[in-house]
């Protein structure tokens, strides 16, 4: 079993920057693909990005590219999301994922474990 805990939400200016981190605990997340994903208040949930094990792999909406940046510490088992040039459409309540699978993607029923989620606020 693996628990994800998300950090770093909060209240944002638009075009102000964010760094969110999910650690794993209860094993180590060896082999594990990790992403985040988000649900803004009456929207479905949406990928954001993923990171492949060991972290030479990265997938990113359009929405996000260029101004999202996924990455890991696998010594500390956590993922990070640096989140630049915040607009009020990231406004969402962003979910953290981790998957089995070695092709982690966009794809959610990739994805094994999710943590709670941290909301971001990004005012206009």
């Amino acid at each position: 079993q693996v628990q994800l805990v998300e950090s770093g939400g909060g209240l944002v200016q638009a075009g102000g920057s964010l760094r969110l981190s999910c650690t794993a605990s209860g094993r180590t997340l060896i082999n594990y693909g990790m992403g985040w994903f988000r649900q803004a208040p009456g929207k479905e949930r949406e990928f954001v990005a993923a990171i492949r094990w060991p972290g030479s792999t990265t997938f990113y909406a359009d929405s996000v590219k260029g101004r999202f940046t996924i990455s890991r510490d696998n010594a500390k088992n956590t993922v990070y999301l640096q989140m630049n040039s915040l607009n009020a459409e990231d406004t969402a309540v962003y979910y953290c994922a981790a998957g089995r699978s070695l092709l982690i993607d966009y794809n959610a029923a990739r994805y094994d474990y999710w943590g709670q989620g941290t909301q971001v606020t990004v005012s206009s």
